[in-house]
């Protein structure tokens, strides 16, 4: 089946959604999802959204914050297109409906603080801001007339004029540009053809491709791997971002326990009930998330206990109960009163800080093909991500993506549409084999969080090398052999994530940000303050 739109949207977090809803008032949209619409990154965010709301505080002083944190690979550029637009993009949300805490006396945003940060800067809807965020919008989007949402469907592979091209030409720049994608229905199993004139990739982070995941099972990196087998450049998907702070429990999946704890006073402290956070840096338990996590890593391993603890029973149980009200109430159902005694927790991957490359408009290097969100490289998080600086980028570059296709899409219209082929099987038949799909992906997710983790060595990546490439090549070899299935695709993209971020990680010979290793353990400004950059075609 083929579905034509102005404008395809990949995802439905807030990076697409609120995208979504700016290009439909002057195109049609076709917006697609693998699960629920709701079933994001987005909706599970807790902490908030960072802004200069503040009258203590200033432009400068977030800028040079995400500086700082981002260990010298921000783009300055970016950054402040970022910061200053921040509270006119708020502003936008509250227009629509989102419901921000506020001052007892109203008076204003009741604004929390995050490690990193030198003001009181986050803007939260308690501690779900995301869901909050995903609501207005997604009522938002399920009303408009041009837009028109898929769920359970997902993106099997863009299409590019480049593969439309007789064979033997010579493939000219022009030749890259994306037409849309094939999409997998995955209640029927059928694959349909999507094409538009813009195609904007919205499809969220990776978390899935380590053992330990704050993100919900969506997070398989299927952007970045689309995006790369087409040929667009990557960048700097060495900088995994680890949250210090996971629910630890056996009944407790990928539960995070909002940083906006430490913002108001939480301490991090060992089994014997010792604070520790002093041994690694001076701002302690508000310290940046790769030294906390380096730093709870680090405790683990010296004392062999499976978690450490944080601390916030010293404060307030009414003030805990309505600032914190889902952690409260997921702890206690788990047996644990976060207004009496500490929480048991762990680091786990949360956020990539690299992605498809993209210049201050969304735009990638392939023509009509656009990425905001996770999925993209921006500039903004350089080497480490400032906390809560990830939903405002979103609302940020979801704007910027709006305004550039609504200079794009008059001169796309005029064009005559390119004819595409419908999704061809090649004689693939239904696999017998699913054991193999759930052993590959048991074994990526435990050899890159063994080896490719919060730290790393060249052992430790060469071994990871030596796995990714056979794994790769069985997972490609099953993938033509066989009809495809969500469980396939997922699995072809988190191979093709992984193989990106071992590749990218043995190319940084320093230590920085998020990426340490203990071969390398000081950072070298004069070789590696520069971008990771990667295409089919090789370095860039």
């Amino acid at each position: 089946m083929e579905h034509t739109s102005d404008i395809l949207v990949l995802g439905s977090g807030l990076a697409g959604l609120g995208y979504a809803l700016k290009v439909a008032d002057f195109a049609t949209v076709n917006l697609v999802t693998k699960r629920g619409l709701t079933e994001t990154s987005t909706r599970l965010a807790q902490g908030g959204i960072a802004a200069v709301l503040g009258a203590d505080d200033r432009f400068e002083y977030h800028i040079q914050d995400t500086l700082t944190v981002g260990e010298g690979l921000c783009h300055p550029d970016v950054v402040e297109l970022v910061v200053r637009q921040g509270p006119d993009r708020i502003r936008e949300l509250v227009e629509l409906g989102a419901n921000f805490d506020l001052t007892p006396e109203a008076a204003g945003f009741d604004l929390a603080r995050e490690g990193g940060h030198s003001r009181r800067r986050i803007i939260h809807a308690h501690d779900l801001t995301g869901a909050e965020v995903e609501r207005i919008l997604s009522e938002k989007v399920l009303a408009h007339p041009n837009i028109r949402v898929f769920e359970h469907h997902m993106g099997v592979n863009l299409i590019t004029l480049e593969r439309l091209v007789r064979q033997g030409r010579v493939v000219t720049e022009a030749d890259k540009a994306c037409l849309g994608a094939y999409v997998l229905n995955t209640g029927t199993g059928q694959v349909d053809t999507f094409l538009a004139r813009l195609t904007l990739l919205a499809t969220g982070g990776a978390g899935k491709v380590y053992l330990y995941t704050s993100n919900p099972d969506v997070a398989t990196g299927d952007g970045v791997a689309m995006a790369y087998r087409a040929g667009a450049v990557i960048g700097n998907m060495e900088f995994v971002q680890f949250h210090p702070t996971c629910l630890y429990h056996p009944a407790a999946k990928n539960f995070l326990i909002s940083e906006a704890l430490r913002g108001e006073g939480a301490v991090l402290l060992d089994r014997q009930g010792h604070r520790f956070m002093e041994k690694y840096h001076e701002l302690k338990d508000l310290a940046p998330r790769d030294t906390v996590a380096r730093a709870i890593d680090q405790e683990m391993k010296k004392s062999g206990d499976d978690c450490v603890y944080l601390d916030i029973s010293h404060k307030d149980a009414d003030f805990l109960k309505s600032r914190f009200p889902n952690i409260y109430q997921r702890c206690y159902e788990l047996g644990i009163d976060m207004t009496r005694e500490p929480i048991p927790v762990v680091p786990a991957a949360h956020y990539m800080c690299g992605g498809v490359v993209t210049d201050t408009w969304g735009r990638t290097t392939i023509a009509n093909l656009y990425a905001v969100g996770e999925v993209s490289m921006t500039g903004l998080h350089g080497a480490n991500r400032l906390a809560s600086n990830s939903l405002l980028e979103a609302l940020v570059f979801s704007h910027q993506a709006a305004q550039a296709a609504r200079e794009a899409l008059p001169a796309l219209q005029a064009r005559p549409a390119v004819p595409v082929a419908a999704w061809e099987t090649y004689g693939a038949t239904d696999s017998d084999e699913a054991v193999v799909v759930s052993h590959s992906w048991e074994e990526i997710r435990r050899f890159m969080w063994n080896y490719v983790g919060i730290v790393r060595s060249n052992s430790r990546l060469e071994r990871a090398q030596a796995r990714i490439g056979p794994v790769l090549k069985e997972i490609n070899d099953y993938y033509w052999k066989f009809l495809i299935t969500s469980d396939l695709l997922e699995l072809r993209n988190i191979a093709y994530v992984a193989d990106l971020i071992i590749r990218m990680a043995l190319a940084r010979k320093e230590s920085r940000g998020l990426h340490y290793n203990l071969d390398y353990p000081q950072r070298d400004d004069d070789n590696f303050r520069r971008d990771t950059l990667i295409s089919a075609e090789g370095w860039h």
